[in-house]
């Protein structure tokens, strides 16, 4: 395949991921509308009415605003690719850096940094527009970019040791690279996982034991249904950046 075919295919391939996005988004617009009027009859016990129409309301924001950042986020990657965007990072940095892997290291980063910047006004309008307009959002500007400078520094310490470690294996390992770096991703997937509990979220929320004794025990009765064991059960202070209600589970192996 050639430069210009192999061009031809990915413009087409993001054209029509594209267009199917859009399309679906305008389906899935169209369902809600055509639904908005009735609460679902398997639920008019539980919701009312004016219920379900927020849901519909707050679910069609959220469409709207995703079908303004896909062709958005389209045609960054355009740009970034057969745009020269990309390129011309590279070459600003092979000016600066002889070493090929700070080089690589350097460019990566400048595209990531570029898209988060890029992509923030649609996160800051989902978070202080859409959340706020119906009564979930309870995050302030303060504490948005407190996560945001955790998650950069979190994304420091793991990601470019990460990244160091791939280009130089991309660098020195030959045909085979794909298979060393698949590895290697597979190795911090897992580590994370187990990490993450105990190190990662206490970073961003506070966690205290579960005291409801019904709750933990209709919990833990689940939990020995499905053939799963928990470390613990705890309550995160989830409700100082949302009013949503939710529940995970996480975890690798002890953790």
């Amino acid at each position: 395949m050639n430069p210009f075919q192999f061009s031809a295919l990915f413009i087409s391939a993001l054209i029509l991921t594209t267009i199917a996005q859009m399309w679906l988004a305008r389906r899935h617009l169209a369902h809600i509308q055509a639904h908005r009027a009735e609460v679902p009859s398997n639920f008019r016990e539980q919701i009312d009415l004016s219920a379900h129409q927020k849901a519909a309301d707050y679910t069609s924001a959220k469409t709207r605003l995703t079908m303004l950042s896909t062709p958005f986020n389209a045609l960054l990657l355009f740009v970034f690719t057969l745009g020269g965007g990309v390129q011309w990072i590279a070459d600003l940095w092979l000016a600066t850096f002889t070493n090929s892997l700070i080089q690589g290291l350097a460019v990566i980063l400048t595209v990531l940094l570029l898209s988060s910047l890029l992509e923030m006004p649609f996160s800051l309008y989902r978070t202080f527009v859409i959340e706020a307009r119906y009564g979930f959002n309870k995050m302030t500007l303060v504490m948005y970019l407190a996560d945001a400078a955790k998650g950069l520094l979190l994304g420091a310490i793991f990601g470019l040791p990460l990244l160091f470690g791939v280009l130089w294996l991309m660098e020195r390992m030959g045909a085979n690279w794909w298979l060393y770096v698949w590895g290697v991703w597979v190795t911090f997937n897992l580590l994370l996982l187990f990490i993450y509990p105990s190190f990662i979220a206490p970073l961003f929320n506070k966690f205290s034991p579960l005291q409801d004794e019904t709750l933990k025990t209709r919990i833990k009765a689940l939990l020995q249904k499905c053939g799963c064991t928990a470390q613990g059960l705890f309550v995160m202070d989830g409700s100082k950046r949302t009013s949503h209600g939710n529940a995970y589970f996480t975890g690798f192996g002890k953790t």
